[in-house]
C-alpha cells in the first residue's frame, strides 16, 4: 500500500525538522543522511522518495529556518509594542541573553547558519541572503518607527545587527569552556548596544540643529 499525499508531506517536514536541529547544533558537513534518516524516524534508503541530494535538503531546511525566523522576529517586535516596551532595545535584550545564547536549536537562523552559508549551494544561499536581507529591512523600519528618523536608519540596522551576531557568536564559542567569558561577552556587549541605541537620537537632532 503506498503512502497518502498528505503523509509524503508529513515525512517530507519530520525529515527537513529533524535535519535543521542537527545542523543547527554540529553544522551541515558534520552531520550525515543516515544519521539524519535515523532521527527523523526513517530508514536512509527513503531519503531520495523526498529529495534529489543532500544540497536540496539543506536549502529546505534553509528556506524553512529563513521564514520561520522572520515570523519569530515579526512576533517579538510585536510583543515589544504590545507590552509598551521600545522594540530597538526588546530586540537588543533579547538577542544579547543567555537564554538566547542558549537556544541554537530555534534561535536566530541568521547567526547559526553563518558559517555554513558560504559553503551552501546556490539554491541555499539565496534563501540564506534573501531572508537576511529581509530582516534587515524589518530591524531598519523598527529603527524609523522608534527614532522617528529614516536617515541613516539602514547603516544603523546593518551595523547593530552585526555586532548583536558577532557577540552572540563569540559568547557561544567559548560558554563551555569558560563560561564567564562568554557571559561578560553578553552583558559589556548588550550595555554598549544600549547605550547606543540611548545616546544616537540627542546625537542625530544635535547635528540637525547644528546645520540649521
Amino acid at each position: 500500500m503506498g503512502v497518502s499525499r498528505q503523509q509524503a508531506v508529513e515525512n517530507r517536514l519530520a525529515i527537513v525538522t529533524a535535519a535543521e536541529k542537527l545542523f543547527r547544533e554540529r553544522g551541515v558537513d558534520a552531520v550525515g543522511l543516515a544519521e539524519l534518516m535515523k532521527a527523523a524516524g526513517f530508514t536512509q534508503g527513503g531519503f531520495y522518495n523526498h529529495f534529489k541530494s543532500k544540497d536540496a535538503l539543506v536549502a529546505a531546511v534553509v528556506e524553512k529556518a529563513m521564514e520561520e525566523g522572520g515570523e519569530a522576529y515579526a512576533a517579538l517586535i510585536e510583543n515589544a509594542k504590545s507590552s509598551g516596551a521600545d522594540p530597538l532595545k526588546y530586540n537588543i535584550e533579547w538577542y544579547l541573553s543567555p537564554e538566547h545564547r542558549a537556544n541554537i536549536e530555534a534561535g536566530c537562523p541568521w547567526s547559526v547558519f553563518v558559517g555554513d552559508a558560504r559553503r551552501f549551494d546556490d539554491a541555499a544561499r539565496d534563501s540564506y541572503a534573501e531572508g537576511l536581507a529581509v530582516n534587515l529591512e524589518r530591524f531598519t523600519k523598527v529603527i524609523e518607527e522608534t527614532e522617528g528618523i529614516s536617515e541613516g536608519s539602514r547603516s544603523k540596522a546593518i551595523t547593530l545587527f552585526s555586532q548583536m551576531v558577532g557577540a552572540l557568536l563569540l559568547s557561544r564559542a567559548v560558554a563551555n569552556v569558560d563560561p564567564a567569558l562568554s557571559d561578560e561577552i553578553l552583558d559589556e556587549s548588550r550595555q554598549h548596544l544600549l547605550a547606543a541605541v540611548e545616546t544616537q537620537p540627542e546625537i542625530q537632532a544635535s547635528g540637525r540643529s547644528r546645520r540649521r
